[in-house]
């Protein structure tokens, strides 16, 4: 199926789940209450509205992430957290609710986006300017390991138990009370490492040919670089900052949208952003209507489809290997 076919089908299907995520909840709301005169409309306007509008834009930012990230690395298990972006991320914001500086809805944002901001300058000077994408990968494991162990250590040092709930409640990820203030901070962050990373699209096309082909083919490898580090930590600190930790999205969307368009990079990553966007409301509809106690946390939800996919995905690699 031709990449702008499928992206239509994708398109639409992500309206009709707005439109259910909309509806669907504890409080089910029908269509006849979407009117200004209807008090229900307040539920609609200034709860769910905001949330599935931010549903879309993290889901397509952790889609398209991922599928740069397995197209720059040429590796299919890939995944956005493996640049220690999200980790960094979650440092700043775990920083924040630690010292008590959260008590304004922008605060945590803000302190998320300098520990990616401050991730990815350590990982562009790990990495230097060589391209090399070992020394970039190894630079991203190390960012990562020691990003996630100072936040295992805000953790165990935290000053109140009140303080330990937050910031582990936080780390699950989740949409639950998000407002216009979070789809503010997110879109632009993530509009602009969207367009830096669809500048990376013949690039990664010519790296499936390997290093030295593509430079013979005129890509300079430190530019792809640059911009593949800047796209995607533009794009996962800014869903970190806006919904705590959501992973597999990244990992999970490009393998299925790839046996559909095919193989080559460029054309994974816009049908990988709406899958995302698809993915995340449909997780996002589930979580709130599951009829649980408490809402089930989107980001426990998305580990409990990644990790069965993920060992899927290593047995079908070793079937193909042996």
């Amino acid at each position: 199926m031709s990449v702008a076919r499928f992206s239509l089908l994708l398109v639409l299907a992500i309206i009709a789940a707005a439109a259910l995520s909309l509806i669907a909840g504890k409080v089910w709301v029908p269509f006849d209450a979407w009117r200004a005169t209807d008090p229900r409309w307040l539920i609609i306007a200034e709860l769910r509205l905001p949330r599935t509008v931010l549903a879309i834009i993290i889901g397509a930012a952790l889609g398209l992430s991922g599928a740069a990230m397995q197209g720059y690395l040429r590796n299919p298990l890939a995944d956005p957290g493996l640049f220690g972006v999200s980790a960094g991320a979650a440092l700043g914001a775990v920083l924040s609710l630690y010292f008590g500086f959260a008590v304004s809805a922008l605060v945590l944002p803000a302190f998320a986006l300098a520990g990616a901001a401050g991730t990815m300058l350590i990982l562009a000077l790990l990495a230097g300017r060589s391209g090399s994408l070992i020394v970039f990968a190894l630079a991203g494991v190390i960012v990562s390991s020691v990003a996630g162990s100072l936040t295992a250590l805000a953790i165990s040092v935290a000053p109140t138990p009140f303080a330990v709930t937050e910031i582990v409640t936080w780390l699950m990820g989740a949409l639950t009370d998000r407002s216009w203030d979070d789809v503010r901070i997110a879109l632009p962050l993530v509009g602009l490492g969207a367009v830096m990373i669809a500048a990376t699209a013949r690039s990664l096309d010519a790296l499936t040919l390997g290093e030295s082909a593509a430079r013979s083919m005129g890509v300079d490898l430190a530019r792809l670089q640059w911009l593949i580090v800047g796209g995607v930590g533009l794009c996962i600190g800014a869903s970190v900052a806006a919904a705590g930790i959501i992973g597999f999205v990244g990992l999970m969307v490009p393998h299925m949208v790839r046996r559909v368009v095919g193989g080559r990079p460029s054309a994974t990553l816009l049908p990988s952003a709406l899958g995302g966007a698809l993915l995340l409301l449909l997780a996002d509809v589930a979580c709130r209507a599951i009829p649980t106690v408490s809402e089930l946390r989107l980001g426990i939800a998305m580990a409990l489809l990644g990790g069965p996919f993920f060992l899927w995905l290593l047995a079908s690699m070793r079937r193909s290997l042996a």
